[in-house]
């Protein structure tokens, strides 16, 4: 029976961080974030190898004659196709995490990042420059499933406590993916014209440890319980991630929850966009997405190595430099992680803005006065590096973490999904200009980013409040007056009681009849 499961005496719920729920974070993220990041930064290091191959290819295979700038669309095709999967694979969360579940999701797309990374192995082998975008284009897809998945997953095992920073475990790892990406890119390793295609399909390796081990955690216990109606299941999985605590009142809470929804309909992508009672919530992730990939992180990360030979780094030390920035983002997404909890959302958010706006113009200034001052050069590669280590303290992982926290259960699919293709698309749109950018306007290209930094943290400190340790309900009232949405509206007059489920309040039982914009309201 489910109920000998229950041992626990009636009480609080326990925000202990547990050996399996940590475990559980860094497999997820390991085998899927940490790709995402891999993936941004490998084709930087072998960029002149994998022209060269398209050009030979294209030249003696099929007969084409091949220019500079011919070569440089096809080179932006291979880097921006990612983000083109990318957002294709966000459009498919919704329904994926639905019949598989977020765990399921995350095992049975593995099989994604095997066929990508299998067409880029042989792509040169076979000769056929298709298969490394295609490649690309898989991997992709694989990423823009995994990087909504995997903070959905986490954030639903981790109690009240310990969201911000297990939400946050997967932006380490994007980091720790660059760093990878930029270590075995060196000349001494897989850095070598006969060995990009084996670079660009280690991604095969990480995917494989998580395919052997994720499935034996379980899953959900939110989708076990409130989707699959399973009850000893559920049991089962809290009492896997949570050693100490009240794993009773834990599931009575989501069973409250369970309840609430019976009567609430998923809501869609366009009535998201049309519920009044969101539009605040809605703008914000749509800044804070496009602000985010827009912010000059993507140019980095893509073109380190022409950003340091335009700043004037003699060419042998490039990729060692290059290095060095994929060190300062590890260190700094882990700085992050550590201190979320402790600073809340919006500090992180509003100083990273801030700091990467001023390097970007930092940047400019540098490369214009480098001619007539040496030490310039210096001072542009640590405006780099201040960019990428201001990103991945805050704004690396941040977005994705308040995309859940100012939206219910109802909004919050649809919320990820417009999230994630804004997050994608505006990645497309770096990848693909930034070198046509960086030929027309040279170095004044990066002002653009900083008028978008500092835009952007503009808008957090005006317009996003703190959501830390806060309830969907406080969230919500805190949107009510900014959504001209009355207070008695999002309480229902006293008839609506909110019970906490992990820190996120749900709707109870109304003893009422709610009118249609009230449920919008609190669904």
């Amino acid at each position: 029976m489910a109920e000998e499961l229950l041992v626990e005496k009636h009480g609080e719920m326990s925000g202990h961080l547990t050996p399996s729920l940590l475990l559980v974070a860094f497999l997820s993220s390991f085998g899927s974030s940490m790709l995402y990041g891999f993936n941004l930064a490998v084709v930087n290091s072998p960029a002149q190898y994998i022209k060269d191959f398209y050009n030979e290819t294209l030249t003696e295979e099929y007969g084409w004659e091949t220019d500079e700038e011919f070569l440089t669309v096809l080179y932006s095709l291979t880097v921006s196709i990612f983000a083109v999967g990318g957002m294709t694979g966000a459009l498919l969360v919704g329904r994926l995490v639905t019949t598989y579940g977020r765990k399921g999701t995350l095992v049975r797309i593995t099989v994604l990042v095997f066929i990508g990374g299998a067409l880029m192995a042989f792509s040169r082998s076979c000769r056929m420059p298709a298969m490394v975008i295609l490649g690309r284009f898989i991997v992709g897809v694989h990423s823009g499933i995994s990087l909504s998945v995997v903070p959905m997953y986490l954030g639903e095992i981790a109690p009240k406590n310990l969201r911000g920073f297990l939400g946050l475990v997967p932006s380490i790892h994007i980091c720790l993916g660059v760093f990878i990406a930029q270590v075995m890119g060196l000349g001494e390793l897989l850095g070598k014209e006969e060995h990009w295609p084996l670079l660009l399909s280690l991604v095969v390796f990480p995917t494989m440890v998580q395919l052997l081990l994720l499935p034996w955690f379980p899953e959900s216990p939110r989708y076990l319980l409130i989707e699959k109606r399973n009850v000893h299941a559920t049991i089962a999985a809290l009492k896997w991630y949570r050693t100490k605590g009240n794993i009773q009142a834990e599931l009575e809470e989501m069973q409250e929850e369970q309840r609430s929804l019976t009567s609430i309909q998923t809501i869609s992508v366009w009535g998201l966009l049309k519920d009044r009672c969101v539009r605040w919530q809605v703008i914000t992730i749509i800044v804070v997405n496009i602000g985010m990939q827009l912010s000059g992180i993507d140019a980095i990360w893509f073109y380190t190595n022409d950003i340091f030979k335009d700043a004037g780094i003699p060419e042998p030390y490039i990729q060692y430099t290059t290095v060095g920035t994929g060190a300062i983002e590890v260190i700094s997404g882990m700085l992050g992680c550590f201190t979320i909890e402790h600073l809340g959302r919006r500090p992180l958010m509003i100083g990273g803005f801030l700091f990467m706006g001023l390097c970007c113009a930092g940047i400019t200034v540098s490369v214009i006065l480098q001619p007539h001052l040496m030490f310039m050069r210096y001072i542009s590669v640590g405006c780099v590096v201040g960019i990428i280590a201001g990103f991945c303290i805050g704004p690396a992982g941040v977005p994705f973490l308040i995309t859940a926290e100012l939206f219910k259960q109802s909004h919050r699919p649809a919320a990820y999904t417009v999230a994630g293709c804004l997050n994608w698309m505006s990645n497309f749109t770096i990848g693909f200009l930034f070198p046509f950018l960086e030929m027309d306007m040279g170095p004044y290209c990066y002002l653009i980013f900083c008028v978008i930094c500092l835009g952007v943290a503009l808008y957090t400190t005006f317009i996003i409040p703190e959501t830390k340790n806060k309830t969907f309900m406080e969230i919500s009232q805190m949107f009510a007056s900014r959504n001209n949405i009355l207070e008695d509206e999002l309480t229902s007059n006293g008839h609506l009681k909110m019970s906490m489920m992990n820190g996120y309040g749900t709707l109870g039982h109304s003893d009422s009849t709610l009118q249609h914009d009230s449920i919008s309201c609190l669904s």
